[in-house]
């Protein structure tokens, strides 16, 4: 299990003071850390959960970080979704917490079927690493409150099976119930599926996306924006949007 270690948080969000999000370390995981980070930088406590334990340490909001859990032996994700922390995140998904898959996360809550489709092979089979482009298609959800629809962020993203499909009727399902959370723009890297980046339950307080968003939350370290090189932080928005959802929740 890797320790997350305590850093330097910014200034919490008023009103949500005591708020408790929970991170998971699954074998692979490679970006827990930075998730934790992301956690602190918009205000909340971050408490490292691993796999192997039933209890979610009464958390209020759940993040699956990005990685390789268990190597992405069978399919990404396919093993991860035994785990018993698991159990208890479909438990508390399935009763209204809010949870964020980012990457090999995303790829874990369609194998647990919080998430409809699945993730396969990028199209051209090769690893991406890039700096993407999105537009915001729900601004609605636990995750994206902070957003508006329409908006264009940018966000690092880094897969090899980052290919989002559904069959037909799925897709139309969630475009008509505006399901599709977020859009690759400009260039899909992948191949998804009517160039679909990101996507929630119908109740809204689960999103899976494939860009890693605590990889965009401080000035120096995110992608490049208006302000210049590595000043990209529209990845935070995420974080503090959750906050939010749980002050009006």
């Amino acid at each position: 299990m890797s320790a997350i270690e305590p850093t330097p948080a910014a200034a919490p969000v008023p009103g949500i003071n005591g708020a408790r999000i929970g991170v998971i370390t699954f074998p692979g995981t490679l970006d827990d850390r930075d998730a934790a980070r992301a956690v602190r930088l918009a205000g909340a406590e971050a408490v490292s959960l691993w796999h192997a334990d039933a209890s979610l340490q009464d958390v209020d909001a759940v993040v699956l970080p990005g990685g390789f859990s268990y190597g992405d032996y069978l399919r990404a994700g396919a093993i991860s979704r035994f785990a018993p922390a698991m159990t208890a995140v479909v438990d508390a998904a399935n009763g209204g917490m809010p949870v964020l898959g980012i990457c090999n996360g995303f790829q874990v809550l369609t194998e647990a079927h919080l998430l409809p489709g699945s993730m396969v092979k990028n199209d051209h089979l090769h690893f991406v690493c890039r700096e993407q482009s999105m537009i915001v298609e729900n601004a609605r959800t636990a995750w994206t409150n902070e957003f508006r629809r329409g908006q264009q962020i940018k966000i690092p993203l880094k897969n090899q099976d980052g290919q989002f499909v559904a069959d037909e009727r799925t897709l139309d399902e969630l475009e008509g119930e505006g399901r599709v959370v977020f859009r690759y723009d400009g260039w899909n890297p992948n191949g998804s599926r009517r160039d679909i980046a990101g996507i929630t339950n119908d109740r809204g307080n689960v999103v899976g996306l494939m860009p890693h968003p605590e990889h965009a939350v401080e000035p120096g370290f995110g992608p490049a924006s208006a302000e210049g090189p590595r000043s990209g932080v529209d990845g935070l928005a995420f974080f503090t949007s959750v906050l939010s959802s749980l002050v009006h929740a």
